[in-house]
Order: C-alpha cells, then sequence, then structure tokens
C-alpha cells in the first residue's frame, strides 16, 4: 500500500486517477448504449451494430490526430473543445436515433460522436509519463487497473440505467462522465504545467509510430488484442453452449478481476529486470493463463480460468504504457499513447470478427479460443525479433526507479507531474 500512498500523494495524481475512471467510462458506455438504443428504435441488430461499430472505429482513426495536435498545442485546450462539442455531438445521436432518421443518418451521426470523443486516456497516460521514475511503474499499474474496472463497471451501469430508464440515459450519463472528466484533467495542475515543445521538434506525421521500439510494441500489442476480440467473442458462445447464457456477462466481469488484482499486486513490486524483458515474460505469462481455457469443460471451469488467466493482462499493459512513454519522443507522448489505443480497438475488432467466423465455422467456439491463445504467443514472437539494443531512457528510468522504489516511497517534493519528464534517447528491445 506504501507504493500506491507514494502515487496518491503526486501532484493532480487524485485527479488523474478519479477524473481518468470517470472520463475512460464512456468508452465501454456508449457502445454498448448505441447498440441497445438503435436495436429497440430500429428493431435490427445489423444496424445497430454497424453504429456502434462506426462510434468505435471512428473514436479510434480521431484519436492520434487529434494527440498529435495535443501535443503541438498541450492536450487542453482539444479537451476543452471537446468538452463542449461532445455532448452536442450526443444529443444529435440520441435525436436521430429515437426521431426515426435513415440508417445512413445514424451512422453518420455515430462517426461524429465518436470523432468528438474526449482526448481523456492518451492524455492521462501521458501525464504519467511525465511523473518521476520511482513511482511511474506503479502509477501505470494503477492506470492500467483503473482501465480494467472500467470495462467492468461500463457495462453494469448501461444495463442498469437501461432497465431503469432507457439506453439514452446511458448516453445521457456517459456524457456527463465524459465532459467532467475532460474538463478536471485540463484545469489539473499537472496540466497547466505542461509546456508544448519547440517548433523544431515537430516532425512528420508517421514519426512516432516508427521511432526506434515502437512498431514491436504496437504490433506486439495488437496481436495480443486481436486474441483478446477473439477470447470476448467466444465466452459469451461458450455459456450459449453449455445453456447458461445469462453467466456470459458474469464470465467476462471476472476475467476483468483477474486482472485487476494482478494488476494491483505487480504495481507494488520492484522488478530489477529491464522494461522490454518483463513485457516478454508478461506476454509469456499471459499466453500461459490463456491456453488452459481450450479445455474448459464448462462455464464454471472457465470462470475460475478466466480469473486466473487475467492476473498477467494488467501487469502486461502495465509494462507495455512503461514502454511507450520511454520510446516515444519527448515532443509527442500524447500522440504514441493515442497510437496504442488505436491499434488495440481496430486488432480486437478484427479479433472478434475472425473469433465470430470461427464459431460459425467447423472449429467452433475451440477455434476462437484457439486464436486467442495464438494472437498472445505471436505477441511474444514479436518481442523476440533481433532489434537494436540498449535504451538510454529505459535504462535511465530503472537506475532512478530502483534506489526509492525500493522502500515504497518517492521522496517528499521530488515530483512534478507536470514537468517536462526529462530528455529522452528512444531505443528498441534489449
Amino acid at each position: 500500500m506504501r507504493a500506491y500512498l507514494s502515487v496518491w500523494r503526486l501532484p493532480s495524481a487524485p485527479v488523474l486517477l478519479v477524473a481518468g475512471f470517470a472520463g475512460r467510462l464512456p468508452s465501454a458506455m456508449v457502445p454498448l448504449a448505441l447498440l441497445l438504443m438503435v436495436q429497440q428504435r430500429t428493431g435490427s441488430y445489423a444496424v445497430a451494430g454497424l453504429a456502434s461499430a462506426t462510434y468505435g472505429v471512428a473514436m479510434a482513426v480521431m484519436a492520434p490526430v487529434l494527440g498529435r495536435l495535443a501535443d503541438r498545442r498541450t492536450p487542453r485546450p482539444v479537451l476543452l473543445v471537446q468538452a463542449a462539442v461532445h455532448p452536442l455531438l450526443l444529443v444529435l445521436l440520441v435525436a436521430a436515433v429515437l426521431g426515426g432518421a435513415p440508417v445512413p443518418v445514424i451512422v453518420a451521426a455515430s462517426a461524429a460522436a465518436g470523432f468528438g470523443t474526449p482526448l481523456v486516456s492518451g492524455a492521462v497516460r501521458a501525464l504519467w509519463s511525465r511523473a518521476d521514475p520511482a513511482v511511474r511503474p506503479t502509477a501505470y499499474a494503477l492506470d492500467a487497473t483503473a482501465t480494467e474496472l472500467v470495462f467492468v463497471a461500463g457495462p453494469a451501469l448501461v444495463a442498469t440505467l437501461a432497465v431503469l430508464a432507457g439506453p439514452a440515459w446511458a448516453l445521457a450519463v456517459a456524457g456527463v462522465l465524459a465532459v467532467g472528466g475532460a474538463l478536471a484533467i485540463a484545469t489539473s495542475a499537472a496540466m497547466r504545467d505542461w509546456a508544448p515543445p519547440p517548433a523544431a521538434a515537430r516532425t512528420g506525421p508517421l514519426t512516432t509510430v516508427l521511432a526506434p521500439g515502437m512498431p514491436r510494441v504496437l504490433v506486439s500489442g495488437s496481436l495480443l488484442m486481436l486474441g483478446f476480440g477473439a477470447l470476448e467473442v467466444a465466452v459469451p458462445a461458450f455459456a450459449d453452449a453449455a445453456g447458461a447464457p445469462g453467466v456470459s456477462g458474469l464470465l467476462l466481469a471476472l476475467w476483468s478481476l483477474g486482472s485487476v488484482a494482478g494488476g494491483l499486486w505487480f504495481g507494488a513490486r520492484v522488478v530489477s529486470a529491464s522494461l522490454p524483458r518483463q513485457y516478454r515474460w508478461l506476454l509469456f505469462g499471459v499466453t500461459i493463463g490463456l491456453a488452459p481455457l481450450t479445455a474448459a469443460s464448462s462455464p464454471w471451469v472457465l470462470g475460475a480460468l478466466l480469473f486466473l488467466g487475467g492476473t498477467a493482462i494488467a501487469p502486461a499493459l502495465t509494462v507495455q504504457n512503461s514502454l511507450v512513454g520511454a520510446l516515444a519522443p519527448a515532443h509527442a507522448t500524447t500522440e504514441a499513447f493515442t497510437w496504442l489505443s488505436t491499434v488495440a480497438t481496430g486488432a480486437s475488432a478484427v479479433g472478434a470478427a475472425l473469433g465470430g467466423a470461427l464459431i460459425e465455422g467447423p472449429a467452433g467456439v475451440s477455434g476462437s479460443l484457439v486464436l486467442a491463445v495464438a494472437g498472445a504467443a505471436l505477441a511474444v514472437l514479436v518481442t523476440l525479433l533481433p532489434g537494436r539494443r540498449g535504451s538510454r531512457a529505459l535504462r535511465r528510468d530503472a537506475a532512478a526507479a530502483r534506489p526509492r522504489a525500493g522502500r515504497g516511497e518517492a521522496g517528499a517534493g521530488t515530483v512534478l507531474l507536470g514537468g517536462s519528464g526529462g530528455t529522452r534517447t528512444p531505443g528498441g528491445f534489449a
């Protein structure tokens, strides 16, 4: 607990943790609420799925563009503009659906709302990357754990509001949370201390993606999320085939809760291995955790295995965030984290589509589960590819973290969340 208290005492940390959680909830709420609302109004799951998918794709596509703009002028004006625009776009979306607008209009309104989604996740992670290296791993662990809780609490909140008031009210609550989170982060002390880079530091549109080491993190992360997308489709199909479709939500919640438990445990540990080696071994742990799922005989066995297998997920994502923060050019941290979110969203959608096709084919549910394991295993193989050795940024962060993190404290007055984060020299896997 001392390690987590050290993070909580950082300037602006409570705002980033609480507002970051609230501002991320809509990413798990809006797609589901939109799906329910459109299906109820049109009676078509195809149209509902198209609208929900369009929202997610638009959000993912726009994120790197907004991230690049945020790095040039600080995320504050981007968040403030989005906080003003996003609720209006959600109102237009609800009006289009409830007003019986044609399908193209509903899809267009869904895309507009997705484009306007506040850049909360990228901004929060970029701010964490500027924390003292002594507490940064624990901060990333809390961030990854909060993200897992988002995908437990978000759907549950939508389900409750949909039953009590209707899906449109779930969208309204999501809009309030998005605006509140964006405004709190935009006006935080850490954000006020953010200094934009000099104009000379601005580079081409793919410079961040192609920074040494970044392609491997993005590709491995994409393969991992492809597997997760397949698993998210396989779990409901498994429950349905077992004659217990109602437990699919519980099974997915157990998976996320396992990840939360693993993330909290990992965040309080001091690990001396380099970030690339931690990432490689944690991805291997995810693979080992997913493998037994293919032999599950009942939903209850599957639930236990999902909880146990999920314990390696948040630690892997924690180290992944640390890697992105260390490898990204100092002037493009927000953009780097938005690229990570974008490729994860896209890969998860592809994995869900492939998993669904396997379930409908001869391979069945087992085929989708095997795909989940294969995605994680391929992610491990990507990290084994030869590359540039050594990263002064990674070694510097590790050296700075070891002396103080071992005591679970950062040292009073030494952490500046809104500082420049130092000069970074990105590199590949050791």
